[in-house]
């Protein structure tokens, strides 16, 4: 077991996200599904033999959805960054998540479900720690244009 597993709050499309989840990523699978019993559904108030939680692993990462009600909502404070390889990458996930959702500034967005993500290169990362102020700079000003992130002019910018 891993130290830390994201919990993911919904409403009651825990299974339906998790799955969704699962068929974006490579190396990803739903590990266990729990059903409300009598006591669960008695204190939470959702019915009885209703998806509770959903784990399930996302490229070796854990997650956790839960259908906890309408209390909690999601919101861009909290994102899933994705460090991705390549523009391919980028250009798949994007699409993918985005669909049905809403595409943000900078790499961002926020996918059907309302859980925000962001789809950036490994090299974002890199670039915004270079010693040289002038290629970070350059790097945000370059970023800060995008909405889905273009590798090629992150690296002409710097």
């Amino acid at each position: 077991m891993r130290k830390f597993t994201m919990c993911l709050w919904f409403n009651d499309r825990a299974e339906e996200a998790a799955k969704f989840y699962v068929s974006v990523f490579k190396r990803s699978k739903i590990t266990g599904i729990a059903h409300y019993g009598e006591a669960a559904a008695k204190a939470s108030g959702r019915p009885k033999g209703s998806v509770m939680t959903v784990s399930f692993r996302l490229e070796g990462q854990e997650f956790l959805a839960l259908n906890g009600g309408p209390e909690f909502t999601f919101t861009p404070a909290v994102s899933i960054m994705v460090n991705c390889r390549n523009q391919g990458e980028i250009d798949a996930l994007w699409e993918k998540l985005s669909a049905g959702g809403e595409k943000g500034q900078c790499g961002w967005l926020k996918d059907k479900f309302g859980v925000s993500w962001q789809i950036t290169p490994a090299l974002l990362g890199r670039r915004m720690l270079d010693k040289d102020v002038r290629k970070r700079e350059k790097t945000m000003e370059a970023l800060m244009t995008m909405t889905k992130i273009d590798i090629r002019a992150l690296k002409r910018a710097a």
